[in-house]
């Protein structure tokens, strides 16, 4: 035992791989979904965060110290989401088959095109992404992207089971291409609604809906509103008027509901990952949610 212990150890590799499913953990919901739905018992699947947290911002604690450290595969959403506590995680972890540029390490903005890339860095702008905007997965046609990378991550890092991975990926692929031409059916009517959005997390969700933001609280990404901020945006609403509010259901409120109050405006709370409402508990789930809320607020 202590021999395939090192041998493990030397290959880089999680010495419970060979013990039964390979342990993976997921920085983000909607990865630990996706990841479960490639996977299914193949796998098992642990997901550092939950919907009702703020992704930006989570502590090093025990239980995911220890995960990270016998995991097989770390799935994240990268573009700098996770800089404020994976780098401390990965180094108490000690883990190396998970470390960055392994194979054990998968970042999914590395497989779709960013959005938002600033032209320079400046802390004064706020919390702004080197790699462009992090908060890839509300539009469905990125998962479909990243799906494609992981089912060939997941066959990488677990030879042994490549086939039922490779089938596995066709089945969700084709689910989730008829999924989208639904959504896009269902959601054709809200192209070109005029939105406020509380943080600047929904360029992909715009993107793919045609959705048309004309204001933040937020005076910059990841500062909270002030008072003469939300003021200027009243303000600019009578200029440019919008239709909705969105913010996530990690997001507190107050600020969304301070506008909606004064400007007569209906605040939509999207699940914006997978948990973050009660219908929201598949990445299915997730989007069906997301329309039918957009939906019936406009």
């Amino acid at each position: 035992m202590a021999a395939a212990t090192l041998l493990a150890a030397a290959l880089g590799a999680s010495p419970s791989h060979a013990a039964g499913p390979i342990k993976v953990v997921a920085c983000e919901p909607e990865w630990a979904a996706l990841t479960k739905e490639l996977a299914g018992n193949q796998a098992s699947v642990y997901a550092a965060t939950h919907a009702l947290q703020d992704p930006h911002a989570i502590q090093a604690r025990p239980s995911l110290i220890s995960a990270v450290r016998n995991a097989d595969l770390l799935v994240c959403t990268g573009a700098e989401l996770e800089v404020g506590w994976l780098p401390v995680l990965l180094r108490q972890a000690g883990n190396a088959a998970v470390q960055p540029g392994r194979p054990g390490n998968f970042e999914a903005a590395d497989h779709v095109t960013m959005l938002e890339v600033p032209t320079r860095l400046d802390r004064a702008d706020g919390d702004v992404h080197a790699e462009g905007n992090p908060h890839i997965q509300t539009d469905p046609r990125n998962i479909a992207k990243v799906a494609q990378a992981l089912g060939q991550r997941l066959a990488e890092v677990d030879p042994a089971n490549a086939a039922a991975y490779r089938q596995r990926l066709a089945d969700f692929q084709a689910r989730w291409g008829q999924a989208m031409q639904r959504w896009a059916q269902a959601a054709s009517p809200l192209k070109g609604t005029p939105i406020v959005v509380q943080h600047k997390g929904f360029p992909y969700l715009e993107a793919w809906l045609g959705l048309r933001q004309v204001a933040a609280l937020e005076p910059k990404p990841g500062v909270e509103p002030s008072s003469p901020h939300l003021s200027a945006v009243l303000q600019q609403l009578q200029g440019q008027p919008a239709k909705l509010i969105l913010r996530a259901a990690y997001q507190d409120g107050r600020a969304s509901q301070w506008l909606a109050e004064r400007a007569k405006l209906p605040v939509v709370v999207l699940p914006y990952t997978v948990g973050g409402s009660d219908r929201a508990q598949d990445l299915f789930g997730l989007f069906d949610e997301t329309i039918d809320l957009l939906l019936k607020a406009r």
